[in-house]
């Protein structure tokens, strides 16, 4: 824990036992004591879904308004053919087997989004273990398994994300930075919210959002009252 002087005026900001709306979380956010960098705002918490059920696992994607404030690196997986698609799209790495070697034996992430094309999945399917806990594997529910491919680029830069329930139940996502307007800030949380809310599993019964967080990257945290 973080327990410089900056941190602790921070601290002294938040009421651990309030629930805050997005307005006044991202004001108070705002006024805290600065740090060097543009902090990235993250969503966090508890989802009322069991991650040991296959059924019940929350994954999904979402466009963010605003994007997420900086340039998103895209690795496409594709064949021959469509390989100037990707191109042209913006992707910043293409390839094949190359890429997946560079992956597995140097534990190269030198990427923020990971496409391929259906075909090209049986070979990629071999990252399954090394980006899967990353949330860099490529998923037709999240539309980066693609024919498309010229599309999902185009998309990801543009700020489309990828949000996927870790082992323990819980959600952790960044939707922007500090220094985006306060209304640009709300328009990713709700927009992020939604996409959540959307990708509640069937097979989950009760409250599906236990709760939210709202923090940036060297901040306390703030509950949310959704």
């Amino acid at each position: 824990m973080d327990n410089s002087k900056r941190y602790v005026k921070a601290k002294e900001l938040v009421k651990e036992d309030k629930f805050y709306s997005i307005d006044e979380a991202i004001s108070i956010l705002k006024s805290m004591p600065k740090v060097k960098f543009d902090q990235t705002i993250e969503v966090s918490g508890k989802l009322g879904a069991d991650p040991k059920q296959s059924e019940q696992i929350v994954r999904g994607s979402v466009k963010l308004p605003h994007g997420i404030g900086k340039e998103v690196k895209v690795l496409v997986f594709c064949e021959p053919e469509k390989e100037a698609d990707a191109k042209n799209a913006g992707a910043d790495f293409i390839g094949s087997q190359d890429l997946i070697d560079k992956i597995l034996k140097e534990g190269w992430v030198g990427f923020d989004c990971c496409i391929a094309t259906p075909k090209m999945m049986r070979i990629v399917s071999r990252l399954g273990k090394f980006l899967g806990p990353r949330g860099l594997m490529p998923s037709p529910k999240t539309g980066t398994v693609t024919e498309n491919v010229s599309y999902a680029v185009k998309d990801s830069k543009q700020g489309k994300i990828d949000f996927r329930m870790d082992k323990t139940g819980c959600i952790h996502v960044g939707v922007g930075k500090i220094s985006f307007s306060k209304e640009a800030q709300k328009d990713n949380i709700e927009a992020f919210i939604k996409a959540l809310n959307d990708s509640r599993p069937p097979a989950v019964k009760g409250e599906f959002i236990h709760n939210l967080y709202l923090s940036a990257t060297m901040s306390p945290s703030l509950k949310l009252s959704i």
